[in-house]
């Protein structure tokens, strides 16, 4: 029998200077810090109204560590979803303005940010279709050029009201 997931608790992620990167996390996604360990080596670290004790923990390693070789083994994204397409559109702007974004993406099932911390740990956030719109794309993967402007017109609020 396998082991029942319900989803992911949390991540825990390897950086240079945990206080650095908390202050990216709490600037860019309004994490709150719910703990300081290890004499600041280690943050614990909270989405805004989350109800886990922590979504994030950042491990110090020191200043000289190399970043995340691309294309070795290991983990390549982190994904935190957002409630609405509107709250995606407004984090690509965030994410635009913090220097971090790297690209985007329509999965078809979602739309897709992509970005990086100081540290070079890619993430991606993104918003959920609602399951009844999935169609073809329910039983394969796809990745295709996201329009985010006419996502907002279908999806957002603006194109809610109007429907």
């Amino acid at each position: 029998m396998p082991i029942p997931v319900a989803r992911l608790n949390h991540a825990v992620l390897f950086v240079r200077d945990a206080t650095i990167a908390a202050e990216f996390y709490g600037r860019v996604f309004g994490f709150e810090v719910v703990g300081r360990e290890l004499g600041g080596q280690a943050i614990f670290m909270r989405a805004r109204g989350g109800d886990n004790h922590h979504d994030l923990g950042l491990f110090s390693v020191g200043a000289e560590a190399p970043r995340p070789g691309r294309g070795s083994v290991g983990l390549y994204h982190l994904a935190w979803e957002v409630p609405t397409i509107d709250d995606l559109a407004e984090a690509a702007g965030i994410l635009s303005e913090a220097g971090a974004l790297g690209g985007s993406s329509d999965h078809g099932v979602s739309k897709s940010l992509y970005g990086s911390d100081p540290d070079g740990n890619e993430f991606e956030i993104m918003w959920r279709v609602p399951r009844e719109a999935w169609g073809e794309y329910e039983h394969h993967g796809a990745v295709m050029p996201l329009d985010l402007d006419a996502e907002l017109r279908r999806w957002g609020a603006e194109g809610a009201a109007r429907a």
